[in-house]
């Protein structure tokens, strides 16, 4: 293999094949072993459906010269996935798309003599608003007879964690951070509630199916033993299709989901702020904006709708689920709403703990937002500037930061249950620890407040 090449790290497990990069663009090796199954993918028409229908992300063949090692079958080039997301990271609706968009890949295949051999939500991504399958070597031919060996995977990925957040608390989807492979079915058996028994697809996909795994063990489940006809299995498709469809979670009014029916901006302070950070994104005109703190999106889609990549982060679930269900609405395809701690962000995790990439491996952005959060990673998780700035710095060139002081009714209401012990929050330590790491490029005062909107450059 030629120089400037590295592999992906997420890529190994598969015998079939792996990801590598080659001088920034991405490639995956097909390996020999996998020569029918991609022959058949291809020839069987089954690539050309999926790929029009926007469930299965497309690829160039050929151009590898000089790529291709002696093992390899083929060397393709796969179209590139702006941000890199994982389940932990989506809201609800975003889980229950990705597994109903699973099962249609998996219906189809079977229509063309084929079957997916791994479903892992890992697997899927959000491209141009829509979660599409990235892995091009998940399909194998259909053997008749032969169980959905990815039955269990699916179940632990999609409907038990998607089970959990609807029947017993949203904040279950979590322990996708801790079960890199899903959520044990014996754990989401245990954890789901009482009324779960009373519905036939909790009892079948979940509950009986923890029982046999423990009993039978996973390797001899649903392989070695048991045979399934194709109708037989569509029906078990469709009874899981059925399931997921009816699994709902509405985002209730929390204080960040309901925030802007709640807050000290008057209109004209709001859209002084929308007017200023317009003209910084037409001087910057940046490739990629991370909004640290979105919300409901409301400032993301100043950069969105300029065709810019955005990601809209945001910690609490329903403001994200609110989120994601306008762009869904809107048919938004510049952002993606994900849910995110900045005080504890997705780490490295997986094997060596390079499976799964941080929140600031999958930068930097070229824009970060840091709207009306100042005063909340300050004042309420205790965060010095400087600490604060040194992160920025890492995960961005471009900053648009607003400073709320204390003055500042928000920061106030911060301070009402708790000492001030916060004698270094004032504008002139703001200023002086970011300028540590940022060049002070614009300072506005946005009218109608006390609040000021900075425009800062990575120095």
């Amino acid at each position: 293999m030629p120089d400037n090449y590295f592999s992906e790290k997420s890529s190994f497990r598969d015998p079939s094949g792996f990801l590598f990069w080659k001088s920034g663009e991405i490639y995956r090796q097909i390996n020999p072993i996998y020569k029918e199954h991609y022959e058949h993918l291809i020839n069987s028409g089954l690539y050309e459906r999926l790929t029009n229908e926007r469930l299965l992300v497309a690829h160039e063949e050929g151009n590898d010269d000089g790529l291709r090692q002696n093992e390899a079958f083929k060397i393709i080039k796969p179209e590139v996935i702006p941000f890199i997301s994982y389940p932990y990271e989506w809201c609800f609706s975003q889980l229950k798309d990705a597994a109903l968009a699973t099962l249609k890949i998996q219906k189809i295949a079977l229509e063309y003599g084929m079957t997916l051999k791994d479903a892992s939500a890992y697997n899927i991504q959000f491209k141009d608003g829509n979660p599409v399958l990235i892995d091009t070597l998940s399909f194998e031919k259909y053997t008749e007879g032969k169980p959905w060996i990815a039955y269990r995977q699916f179940c632990q990925h999609f409907f038990a964690p998607l089970a959990l957040m609807a029947m017993r608390d949203i904040r279950l989807g979590q322990l996708m951070r801790i079960y890199i492979d899903g959520i044990p079915l014996d754990l989401a058996s245990r954890l789901l509630p009482a009324r779960s028994f009373m519905k036939f697809s909790f009892v079948s996909h979940i509950h009986m199916h923890a029982k046999a795994q423990t009993t039978l063990g996973q390797k001899d489940l649903n392989v070695k033993k048991y045979k399934v006809g194709k109708t037989s299995l569509f029906g078990i498709i469709d009874n899981l299709e059925s399931a997921i469809s009816k699994l709902n979670w509405k985002a209730e009014g929390t204080e960040w989901a309901e925030y802007y029916d709640d807050t000290n901006y008057t209109s004209q302070a709001l859209e002084h702020k929308k007017t200023l950070i317009d003209e910084y994104l037409d001087l910057i005109k940046p490739k990629s904006v991370w909004d640290l703190g979105a919300n409901t999106g409301l400032f993301s889609r100043l950069a969105s709708i300029r065709g810019i990549n955005t990601i809209a982060f945001d910690i609490d679930p329903s403001a994200v689920e609110k989120n994601y269900l306008e762009c869904k609405r809107k048919r938004e395809t510049h952002l993606l709403p994900l849910i995110l701690d900045l005080t504890n962000p997705s780490p490295d995790a997986g094997w060596a703990n390079e499976e799964r990439m941080s929140l600031i491996r999958r930068g930097p952005a070229d824009m970060v937002f840091a709207l009306a959060l100042i005063h909340h990673l300050a004042i309420s998780n205790n965060l010095p500037f400087t600490h604060i700035a040194d992160f920025l710095s890492r995960i961005c060139r471009y900053l648009i930061i607003e400073y709320v002081p204390k003055e500042d009714s928000q920061v106030l209401r911060l301070l009402r249950t708790r000492e001030d012990i916060f004698s270094n929050y004032k504008l002139s330590n703001f200023e002086a620890d970011f300028s540590k790491h940022f060049l002070i490029l614009k300072k506005d005062s946005i009218s109608d407040s006390q609040r000021t909107l900075y425009l800062m450059e990575k120095s």
